[in-house]
């Protein structure tokens, strides 16, 4: 019999060693999405994570998926795609556009996971200056992006999407390359897929992981990093 914790009104997780193996990092369920508690569970290697007419359940996975910027897989031909494609790229110009668009593809048999209150949470956390995205443009049509919350100088990945030939690779590789110029280590993945494997995500154990993102987390990025502006990803390749 699976056995949960039942968050209330306080701020607060029980330890991440609590969470089940199976399914794997499931920790607590209930609480709410208010910017104080989603702070404190990014800054604690907590994510939530729950389908529409689901109770809000959080999660600590082990192992541990990230993306070290040192190890993004810019393939020769991606380089050489992006060194003459038309796009246009650019950060935190449209975060609700990006999210809306990622909440309207269907990402299994049930459809998104990103339900309604978990846009408007995520939302208030990007007026809040935590939540940030980066665009992907051809002319004037929104073609890719990402979006996430950033933790100190850790990234922490939660969405992407791409209507055109590998606007969401770029986007990743603008934002690796944005982050690399402040001296972050890595993005918070969550769980490795094969898409991200891909691009060089790996897995390490969640105590490895608690232990970069307390460093990282510590640490302070430049705030003119997100003020919304064109990102030069030309001079990085």
């Amino acid at each position: 019999m699976l056995t949960l914790t039942k968050l209330d009104q306080q701020l607060i997780f029980p330890p991440v060693d609590m969470a089940h193996t199976d399914p794997n990092g499931l920790l607590a369920f209930g609480g709410d999405l208010c910017a104080e508690r989603l702070l404190l569970a990014y800054s604690s290697g907590i994510f939530p994570w729950f389908s529409q007419d689901e109770p809000i359940m959080w999660w600590s996975p082990n192992p541990r998926g990230i993306l070290p910027l040192d190890s993004f897989n810019c393939s020769k031909s991606l380089k050489k795609f992006a060194r003459n494609c038309d796009y246009r790229f650019t950060i935190n110009t449209a975060f609700d556009q990006v999210i809306d668009i990622c909440a309207s593809i269907p990402r299994n048999d049930s459809g998104t996971w990103i339900t309604d209150d978990m846009i408007n949470a995520y939302k208030n956390l990007h007026q809040l200056g935590h939540a940030h995205s980066v665009e992907v443009w051809s002319e004037n049509s929104l073609v890719g992006g990402l979006y996430g919350v950033a933790v100190g100088k850790v990234f922490c990945g939660e969405s992407m999407f791409h209507k055109a030939t590998n606007a969401s690779k770029l986007a990743m590789l603008s934002l690796v390359e944005l982050l690399k110029s402040q001296g972050a280590e890595f993005i918070d993945c969550q769980m490795q897929n094969p898409h991200l494997a891909s691009l060089g995500c790996i897995e390490i154990s969640r105590t490895r992981f608690l232990s970069m993102l307390s460093q990282q987390s510590q640490q302070s990025l430049d705030k003119a990093v997100w003020q919304p502006q064109i990102l030069n990803l030309h001079k990085y390749i």
